[in-house]
């Protein structure tokens, strides 16, 4: 095998970066009935009893679509679209930014960073790599947000949301707005993520090095074909990268 000459690592976020320690559907009953409380607050015209149930459908129906086509259209955009439905057309933007903030910041406060993240990104950097972030999110916003939390924004070069760019991965498409930051070719460029068509095929797809980390890899799905390493934590990350090197 020849040897790899990797000069940059681009990280998936959510369940690799950062985890969720509490199960999601009371938190997202939570969140949802905060973004209904805030459009009432604000004096809409709505079923308070009733919305967050209508809103979660929305975005079930929104969750179900852009898995099939892979473009991403944002929160934004499926609650301005239910409420115009609802008969109120052309609100103000900061209406809507006040009722999705409610709801991000009770989903942000079930995310945790992974404690191994700040010394394995802390590593990469003194050893010489290029760092930065590709998530799949419907609000570009709650992404930064969550990154600042956490205090490693500082790592990276760019932080590229499906959000932002309208493309999710595996869509080729979002990997190369990626690398044009770098304007580094696909071989050059390691991507490290849990879930299998998102992080391992995707970059599989586009000619990445494709790093797959099982920690909180969900189902029992194996990429096939295999990635080029498989590492249960961050901490193993540059390890796994320097035996790609040597390969």
């Amino acid at each position: 095998m020849p040897k790899r000459s990797i000069q940059a690592v681009v990280f998936d976020l959510g369940n690799t970066l950062m985890y969720a320690p509490a199960p999601w559907p009371p938190v997202v009953i939570q969140a949802d009935r905060a973004l209904a409380d805030s459009l009432c607050a604000q004096g809409l015209d709505i079923d308070c009893d009733h919305f967050h149930d209508e809103f979660r459908q929305r975005l079930q129906d929104y969750y179900n679509r852009r898995d099939q086509d892979l473009y991403e259209t944002s929160y934004l955009f499926v609650l301005r679209e239910l409420l115009t439905e609802k008969g109120h057309p052309n609100l103000p933007q900061p209406i809507l930014r006040e009722a999705l903030d409610a709801l991000f910041a009770v989903t942000q406060a079930n995310w945790l960073v992974e404690n191994d993240a700040f010394p394995t990104l802390t590593a990469l950097e003194r050893a010489g790599y290029r760092l930065g972030i590709i998530s799949n999110a419907g609000d570009n916003k709650d992404v930064f947000q969550l990154v600042d939390k956490f205090g490693i924004e500082g790592f990276f070069d760019f932080i590229l949301t499906s959000a932002a760019c309208g493309y999710r991965k595996p869509h080729p498409r979002i990997f190369e707005l990626a690398l044009a930051h770098w304007q580094l070719r696909p071989g050059d460029v390691a991507m490290v993520g849990d879930t299998v068509e998102a992080d391992v095929r995707g970059a599989q797809r586009f000619g990445m090095t494709s790093i797959w980390i099982t920690r909180r890899a969900s189902g029992t799905e194996r990429p096939d074909p295999a990635p080029d390493a498989v590492i249960p934590s961050l901490a193993e990350l540059p390890q796994a990268l320097e035996d790609l090197f040597r390969g």
